[in-house]
């Protein structure tokens, strides 16, 4: 029974990775092709999908978490702009959880290499000393996903390296994250 249930973990973790693989040399492509170049060539992008707009700015910001070659809150900008503070808040909201929660389970299942990988090697040495010395880092995680501009993407893949249970972190995730997307696409909605 153990075997069976680790071959289905195993498995559910191959397709997993494959899809992200996949979604990331769509998000390549587009960042090759200048679609995230500006408010503007993202805006033109995402109208090219139609009714799928929405779906693709959920992909695009879990993506640009897991990825991060692109700026998030460029997608809360256009979010907010096409969809109104509701419909882009939304997008955001599930596309960044579900980033960084993705993250943190990758670091969680591959470890220390993955993270060197993903970020360059001044920031995870800077980082991961502050994680380390940090006695409260649970306190310090959730003030960071709730404040703007904090490095988090970095920190999804640093919680999944330490002994942070993956419950907490969602939870951290589920309640910290949306007041500054919240802030972002009210402020957006009505800027724009």
């Amino acid at each position: 029974m153990e075997q069976s249930a680790r071959r289905l973990k195993n498995i559910l973790t191959g397709i997993f990775v494959f899809l992200l693989l996949l979604s990331g040399l769509f998000l390549l492509q587009g960042y090759f092709k200048g679609h995230f170049q500006s408010e503007d060539t993202l805006r033109s992008y995402l109208a090219s999908f139609g009714l799928f707009a929405p779906l693709i700015l959920v992909v695009i910001q879990a993506l640009q978490v897991v990825l991060p070659v692109l700026p998030g809150f460029l997608g809360c900008i256009v979010g907010a702009g096409m969809f109104g503070a509701a419909g882009g808040f939304w997008c955001n909201y599930i596309g960044i959880s579900a980033g960084s929660i993705a993250a943190f389970f990758l670091a969680r299942r591959f470890g220390v290499e993955l993270v060197k990988w993903m970020i360059p090697l001044e920031k995870y040495e800077k980082w991961a000393e502050w994680v380390n010395t940090k006695r409260s880092y649970t306190l310090v995680l959730f003030l960071a996903i709730l404040l703007p501009l904090a490095p988090d993407d970095f920190l999804c893949y640093f919680s999944g390296l330490t002994g942070m249970s993956a419950k907490r972190f969602t939870w951290i995730i589920v309640l910290g994250k949306p007041w500054c997307i919240l802030a972002y696409s009210l402020f957006f909605a009505y800027l724009i």
